[in-house]
């Protein structure tokens, strides 16, 4: 008869497969690393677990994951309201707040449209951009450089050329972030700098 594996080491390899990147053989040795952990260091790891979702909010205004609503960016009377930089996801938003070349104010998305993977307009925070552009001068799209960015680039482009009235929407600029990313390459993995020339090299849409 075959060797099996206790229950409890098993189901929580599932619960491993389900991450993102972390194939079989990856989440095994995951949770063996954990079991040869003390018992404290185990609690610890899952009392961090928990308070992840306990001890964080969604910003109202932004969506970015913060500790408080509004956030601490959303909250800032410094920041330019007269830009607005879409992003991704809230690691988007970090990368390009670490480059030091940008004042205004954020919206994430927390995703990008994605047919194949069943992601469409209604899954994001998409549609809430128009209810904040009524200070805004320049709609920055900083979405990432891959087929899936490129699509709700312009897709928000088209909605807000719909939705706005004909003025307001030929008074908006809308720029692209450019020169300095490559295509297929992720914001949250860019360095400041490279973040920095992107900024300074948008586009308008």
């Amino acid at each position: 008869m075959a060797a099996k594996l206790p229950r409890a080491v098993s189901r929580l390899i599932e619960q491993f497969e389900r991450l993102p990147g972390v194939g079989p053989k990856s989440a095994q040795r995951l949770v063996f690393y954990l079991l040869h952990n003390p018992e404290h260091q185990l609690q610890e790891f899952a009392d961090r677990l928990v308070a992840l979702k306990r001890e964080t909010v969604l910003c109202s205004r932004c969506h970015n994951v913060s500790e408080t609503d509004p956030c601490s960016i959303c909250d800032d009377t410094s920041r330019d309201e007269a830009q607005l930089c879409v992003v991704e996801q809230p690691l988007d938003l970090l990368a390009i707040e670490r480059s030091e070349r940008f004042t205004g104010r954020y919206h994430v998305l927390h995703g990008a449209i994605s047919p194949l993977n069943h992601i469409g307009p209604d899954q994001l925070f998409l549609h809430d951009i128009l209810k904040r552009l009524e200070p805004v001068e320049e709609l920055i799209i900083a979405t990432n450089p891959t087929m899936e960015g490129e699509s709700t680039a312009l897709y928000i482009t088209e909605l807000i050329k719909q939705s706005l009235p004909p003025e307001q929407a030929a008074s908006l600029k809308i720029t692209r972030i450019g020169h300095g990313l490559p295509i297929g390459a992720d914001i949250e993995y860019a360095d400041g700098v490279t973040l920095a020339r992107a900024l300074e090299g948008r586009r308008q849409m």
